[in-house]
């Protein structure tokens, strides 16, 4: 038996998210039908670095599994990527160490938010980036997401009905960079909250068009609420980039 690290992309927009659902198309139950094939093995279970909701799409999602298929690692990545659906591809599948685990193992993600403020937009974008009616000023997003670097408890920029308790969280860098007519936000943290990356865009869109105050961040955070901060941004601007170990 060996211990197998996959990294991944896909497209969200017909998954209904990572985790597997009963009667949803999901990440996780394409994967399982095809390795469960592979295996013979209903039992079979893989494990991933987190979770992307409905419509989020990953550049390098990481999961792990074990296999007693001894094929080489390249040849498992054909094998996979035949079977699989085209909005799934295997960009890599290395073999780790036995104690290697895809989630606890992680020791900082990046994930990547686009809104496309082009005056006439793409119609093949429209899955891709948020359609977005102005420009922002990035200068003051920028000054208000220093409030949300280091650690905080960020209850107020995670979904409420979220069952986790523990709300504090480490966030190193929030960047922004045009891209043509595209505006991306680049986020990287220890671990993120249930909409929290979503929320904190939504929120410093509000800041960028005028809605709010950079300086209001920083009360946003202290007032572990909820209600406080932005909307949450569409599920379709986010891409989850990088998982490091």
């Amino acid at each position: 038996m060996r211990r197998l690290k996959i990294t991944i992309s896909y497209d969200g927009t017909n998954f209904y998210g990572y985790q597997r659902q009963p009667n949803k198309r999901t990440v996780q139950s394409e994967l399982l039908n095809v390795l469960t094939k592979m295996h013979k093995d209903e039992n079979l279970r893989i494990f991933a670095s987190g979770r992307t909701d409905a419509g989020v799409h990953a550049i390098g999602q990481v999961i792990h599994f074990d296999t007693h298929l001894t094929i080489a690692t390249d040849t498992f990545k054909k094998a996979l990527n035949v079977q699989l659906p085209y909005d799934i591809r295997v960009m890599n599948v290395e073999e780790v160490e036995e104690d290697f685990h895809a989630r606890f193992h992680a020791k900082r993600k990046r994930y990547r938010y686009i809104w496309d403020c082009a005056e006439v937009k793409s119609p093949f974008r429209r899955n891709y980036a948020v359609f977005a009616d102005r420009k922002p000023d990035v200068q003051k997003m920028q000054e208000g997401a220093k409030y949300l670097i280091g650690t905080h408890d960020f209850t107020s920029f995670c979904a409420s009905r979220t069952e986790v308790e523990d709300k504090v969280r480490e966030v190193y860098l929030i960047d922004f960079e045009w891209h043509g007519e595209e505006l991306h936000m680049i986020i990287e943290g220890n671990g993120f909250l249930y909409n929290m990356v979503r929320i904190i865009a939504g929120t410093l869109w509000e800041v960028g068009i005028g809605k709010r105050t950079p300086e209001s961040i920083g009360e946003i955070i202290e007032s572990k609420n909820r209600e406080k901060a932005g909307k949450t941004a569409p599920a379709h601007g986010l891409y989850m980039e990088k998982v490091y170990y």
